[in-house]
């Protein structure tokens, strides 16, 4: 995939890869040494995810825009990588043909998505209910300790991290965090942290 995206890239006039990495913490010291204009990330890398990464840039204020590629079509993946300063969310499908245009589009400091995605960029740009209705959240359904736990999350702190920051023990962290997704009726290995990322700025 990687190799076909090169190719693809670089018979553009202006563009040139200057480092590939199959990892997330490969594609972080690359970025940090490199300094590319723009970083093609995807959400499920080894080591370290695509949130990850992201958000290891973010806190090492590297100055670079991220594209993410993925098969991801959801929702609450692309607002998560909003919420983490993306610019581009390409779906791995129409990689091929999306990939130059996602390009120039961030470098000319606008936003990109793939078509299959545009109805998320129109629902962005609706109204937001009043917070007044915050009762109504899922998030009302949690303690206020849950609350703290999933802002955490939303840091990318580990559960020892958390319970170092909340004065407990990472038992009780994990027991948090099988109460919120059962309260959320959340499944699967990576539904927390998207939950997590994806309501942030109520948690703040």
């Amino acid at each position: 995939v990687r190799q076909g995206l090169r190719q693809t890239v670089e018979r553009e006039d202006g563009f040139r890869v200057v480092g590939e990495a199959s990892d997330g913490r490969t594609a972080v010291e690359l970025i940090k040494s490199l300094a590319p204009a723009v970083a093609i990330l995807d959400i499920d890398m080894p080591e370290l995810d695509g949130f990850g990464a992201a958000h290891a840039i973010r806190e090492q204020k590297l100055s670079v825009e991220i594209i993410f590629l993925t098969v991801h079509a959801e929702e609450d993946f692309f607002r998560a990588a909003l919420e983490l300063g993306a610019k581009g969310y390409v779906l791995k499908d129409s990689a091929v043909t999306d990939i130059v245009a996602s390009i120039r589009a961030v470098l000319a400091g606008q936003y990109y998505s793939s078509p299959a995605l545009t109805t998320y960029l129109i629902k962005g740009t609706a109204s937001a209910p009043p917070q007044a209705q915050d009762d109504e959240s899922p998030l009302s359904l949690l303690t206020g300790t849950e609350r703290r736990v999933l802002a955490l999350l939303a840091e990318y702190c580990t559960s020892k991290e958390i319970a170092a920051k909340l004065f407990i023990s990472p038992r009780t962290v994990e027991t948090h965090r099988n109460n919120i997704c059962n309260k959320l009726n959340l499944r699967g290995n990576h539904a927390l942290m998207k939950f997590a990322l994806a309501h942030k700025s109520g948690l703040s």
